[in-house]
């Protein structure tokens, strides 16, 4: 039997350590080879107790879980003790049940969950910590507070620091556990009726009168709801929204999850996405440009969303399928823009495919009988990696 005690676990547990033919301290949150091995000898010997202490809580993006698939849930006895996430919010006075947690292997994707969600904890790891985390965010977002924590849980080593994003980049960091990221500006919404949030909206391929639109340049909903549905929108994700006119694709994107940027030429239309933004309470980044140039300031997505035509589509399109790392979708109203379009997302290795919508609309009569109305036909064009 292996006991695994967390650092804030109960007396009885620490009085084991006495007891034990090996105890082995856990540096950060994994045990390495040779730990492993020296522990499963002494498990296969029998008889002899292996004591494993870790900081926290280790079930938690801890050891349990390599423990655990080398030797079997049954062979486990675990004491945890609180997490680190649980302590730096408490040291603040705050709740963390509306709170996401990253774990910091991969830094596009903790900067997009700390870009798209006001309250996130990140797990700090190689290259990933307060001042990659700050160099990525001070250029992308307005307004980031990162509270940075150090030697948390230890009573003489403690501390914590507040630091805009520029202040954290131009510092050297040593000994963090870990880093808050959090959008003060926003108000938190009520309490989640399940532990952690919601990971989605309720529903998406919203009406086409929620983004204040009535010129035409809302992408119909229906074919929102087949580009949202091959961009794939996920918690992490980076996504560009080019030419929308009212960001209603990239609004649509954030409500799922994902860090959206949109890319308009007018600042009549950046005012306009602003708003609907706001109204949608989501953060989404409204770029003031046009593209395709614009577009080499941006950090890489995971999937681009392109409405209209224009001379620069193809230029546009090449760009963004270059770029990528995931799908590209294209909405165009002609048909000669579809072969181009296709044939560009092809030659950067996608494969393509599309769909021509045309829809009828259910409308209600004066005399309270229905007919039905047209929708804007639309082609839509995507290719997927």
């Amino acid at each position: 039997m292996i006991t695994v005690i967390g650092s804030s676990a109960g007396a009885d547990a620490g009085s084991w350590a006495g007891e034990a033919a090996l105890v082995v301290d856990v540096r950060g949150d994994e045990l390495t080879e040779t730990e492993l091995d020296l522990v499963e000898k002494h498990v296969s010997e029998g008889g002899t107790r292996v004591i494993v202490r870790a900081l926290g809580d280790p079930g938690f993006f801890g050891v349990v879980r390599t423990l655990e698939e080398r030797f079997g849930p049954d062979g486990l006895k675990v004491w945890p003790g609180a997490t680190a996430v649980g302590l730096a919010f408490a040291r603040l006075g705050l709740p963390w049940d509306d709170a996401f947690v990253v774990e910091g292997s991969e830094l596009n994707r903790a900067v997009n969950v700390c870009r798209a969600r006001p309250k996130v904890a990140v797990l700090p790891g190689p290259g990933v910590g307060p001042a990659e985390l700050g160099a990525e965010l001070v250029h992308r977002v307005p307004s980031r507070t990162l509270v940075v924590f150090s030697a948390l849980g230890d009573p003489f080593r403690e501390r914590f620091e507040r630091v805009e994003p520029a202040e954290a980049m131009c510092r050297s960091w040593e000994g963090v556990s870990l880093v808050l990221c959090l959008d003060e500006s926003r108000a938190e919404g009520p309490p989640p009726v399940v532990t952690g949030p919601l990971t989605g909206p309720g529903r998406w391929a919203l009406p086409d009168g929620e983004f204040g639109s009535a010129d035409g340049s809302v992408l119909p909903y229906e074919a929102r709801a087949l580009a949202l549905a091959r961009l794939g929108p996920r918690v992490g994700d980076l996504v560009w929204d080019i030419g929308t006119g009212c960001g209603a694709v990239a609004i649509e994107c954030a409500r799922l999850g994902a860090a959206a940027v949109v890319v308009e030429k007018t600042a009549s239309g950046v005012e306009r996405i602003r708003a609907n933004t706001a109204a949608h309470g989501v953060e989404v980044r409204a770029v003031h440009g046009a593209a395709p140039t614009v577009l080499s300031h941006l950090a890489d997505p995971d999937g681009v969303f392109i409405g209209g035509g224009g001379h620069e589509l193809k230029s546009i399109v090449l760009t963004a399928a270059r770029r990528s790392r995931r799908a590209v979708v294209v909405a165009v109203t002609a048909l000669e823009q579809v072969s181009p379009v296709r044939s560009t997302l092809e030659s950067c290795g996608f494969a393509a495919d599309g769909v021509l919508l045309q829809s009828q609309r259910l409308l209600a009569l004066p005399d309270g009988s229905s007919t039905m109305a047209p929708a804007p036909p639309v082609f839509l064009v995507w290719g997927t990696r």
